[in-house]
């Protein structure tokens, strides 16, 4: 089982008000509209806390991915899976602070500012563009030898 933390106050507004908690459905349709694999998912929404059962059938990239769209979302704290430790290693992640870069997070992560295309492209759909990035936002960070 993992828990990660999330800025409750960044991230994409997927509903309406202030103070609107989102859905499940509302979840289950930014999975599904950033494409990613979501066969036999199941979401469940409890105060700012979403849980996440059924990733475990997919493959660790794709479970990151769902991890952050979920919890890129504005009004979500954390993200709790239900999967069990089957011998993949942790994911990594980075949550973007004022004044970051890709290129000074794989500097600070990876050791090379150049390879930012590379958390570029681990970070797709989420992200559209290298520059579009903002504070309290998390991010995966590839590993070597782990597929984007």
């Amino acid at each position: 089982m993992g828990l990660w933390s999330f800025a409750k106050d960044a991230g994409k507004k997927l509903f309406g008000g202030d103070d609107a908690e989102p859905s499940v459905d509302e979840l289950k349709k930014e999975v599904a509209d950033l494409g990613l694999e979501a066969e036999g998912l199941d979401l469940q929404v409890e105060g700012d806390k979403v849980r996440v059962a059924g990733v475990g059938a997919v493959s660790p990239s794709i479970r990151e991915k769902i991890i952050l769209a979920v919890g890129n979302v504005t009004g979500i704290g954390a993200v709790e899976t239900d999967d069990a430790d089957d011998g993949d290693a942790a994911p990594v992640f980075h949550t973007v602070e004022k004044g970051d870069t890709l290129w000074a997070v794989a500097e600070k992560a990876l050791g090379n500012g150049s390879k930012y295309t590379a958390i570029f492209e681990a970070n797709k759909p989420m992200l559209t563009h290298p520059d579009k990035i903002y504070p309290g936002q998390v991010l995966r960070i590839p590993q070597e030898g782990v597929e984007a």
